[in-house]
């Protein structure tokens, strides 16, 4: 099958009020994750991993950090045409708003849809952990000879209704779609499931366009899954693919297969980082098949001068000073000093941790300084006088905060 001219468009301007104080002085997408990545980099290395190479960024609230990020990280080609990721912030063409909503923020770079003059658009949001052979999707688009596929994961009927939920026939065409709906219509042949958009599309270009400026000349809520999709299915060929059996090389047997986290939430950013851990994993960062790309990294390795780590992760240039490390994620540059315990923790970079001090189930962003003596996560009362405490007891430390270093 001949390949489509494709571009890519990246929805990475979500303010992430949820995922507060993560997102205090960032956007969702540049929340680090995994110890060196940030989360906007999984997305993207779906994309250059499937041959995607011509991919804009969308990006609105608190960008700084995910603009130097993309700078730093994502620098492609520059001398060979169709290779590039390009940072569009809103363009304010039909008067000086933000985007919208994500049908506007696409539609605000529409001249940049006229310009390149692909086949097909593909639209992805930033805001998962996953892998995703794009290229698959495409395959089914192609074949049914659709206007627009929406990308959809099978979940629990019982979990549904938090959901926007796809309704299929059996040919796989859409033929509904609820926004969190009380009772969701279950997958065909499979009443314990229902599918959920996953909010990333293909489109052809020209429903596309056409779609976006009809949508910009009224009053609506100018989003894909809220707006646009519904409003399509009933006339155009909208179709559901089923993100579960797409196949990306080099996945381990032991891995939850179509594995896909929206870490929309300090308990949901929490639990997907313990999907990381452990012999067998449930999401394995390594993967040399299909990589999870980010920026290189002029430090050292990682060094253990004494102490006990046990099922860890060790960023670049962290030191650990006879510690004890048990089920955590420490990030890089980051320093435990002797006699410290850290325990179902994420340590994000530039941390340093005193002798003796104690964490459990926290996550410490970065440039924090815990001192000596310290304990963390083991009176939950006192540490909301401090720190943000979720209903699970997971506590979240924003950046900076213990030290005046920004």
């Amino acid at each position: 099958m001949k390949r489509p001219k494709m571009l890519g468009m990246v929805l990475a301007g979500g303010r992430g009020e949820r995922l507060f104080p993560l997102t205090r002085d960032r956007s969702k997408p540049s929340v680090p994750f995994g110890g060196k990545y940030r989360i906007v980099d999984f997305v993207l290395s779906n994309f250059i991993n499937s041959g995607i190479y011509s991919i804009y960024v969308l990006v609105q609230y608190k960008s700084q950090s995910l603009i130097e990020h993309l700078r730093a990280a994502w620098r492609l080609g520059g001398r060979i045409k169709g290779h590039f990721i390009t940072i569009a912030p809103p363009q304010m063409r039909r008067g000086e708003v933000w985007y919208r909503g994500t049908a506007d923020a696409v539609y605000q770079n529409l001249h940049a849809i006229r310009n390149f003059d692909p086949e097909l658009v593909v639209v992805f949001g930033a805001d998962h952990i996953y892998r995703m052979d794009i290229a698959q999707m495409m395959d089914f688009h192609q074949e049914r000879k659709a206007d627009v596929t929406v990308a959809a994961i099978p979940v629990p009927i019982e979990s549904a209704s938090r959901f926007g939920i796809i309704k299929i026939n059996k040919e796989g065409r859409v033929v509904g779609f609820l926004e969190k709906p009380k009772e969701p219509p279950p997958m065909p042949g499979n009443p314990k499931f229902a599918y959920a958009s996953m909010g990333n599309y293909i489109f052809n270009k020209g429903i596309l366009m056409e779609t976006l400026l009809h949508d910009a000349k009224r009053h609506s809520e100018h989003d894909f899954g809220r707006t646009i999709i519904p409003e399509l299915f009933p006339e155009g060929r909208v179709f559901a693919y089923d993100f579960s059996r797409n196949e990306v090389p080099g996945l381990k047997p032991y891995e939850e297969p179509g594995y896909w986290r929206d870490v929309g939430s300090i308990q949901a950013y929490y639990d997907a980082h313990m999907d990381l851990l452990g012999e067998q994993p449930r999401f394995d960062l390594n993967n040399l098949e299909w990589p999870i790309l980010s920026d290189a990294v002029n430090a050292p390795a990682a060094r253990i001068l004494g102490g006990e780590v046990t099922d860890s992760f060790i960023g670049e240039g962290s030191v650990v000073k006879g510690a004890k490390v048990t089920r955590s994620i420490i990030g890089r540059g980051v320093e435990i000093d002797a006699g410290a315990e850290v325990d179902d923790s994420i340590l994000i970079d530039f941390c340093k941790i005193g002798s003796g001090s104690r964490i459990k189930r926290a996550i410490v962003d970065r440039f924090n300084l815990i001192k000596s003596g310290e304990r963390i996560g083991y009176d939950l009362e006192q540490d909301k006088q401090r720190f943000t405490v979720n209903n699970k007891g997971v506590v979240t430390i924003p950046r900076a905060t213990t030290r005046f270093f920004y």
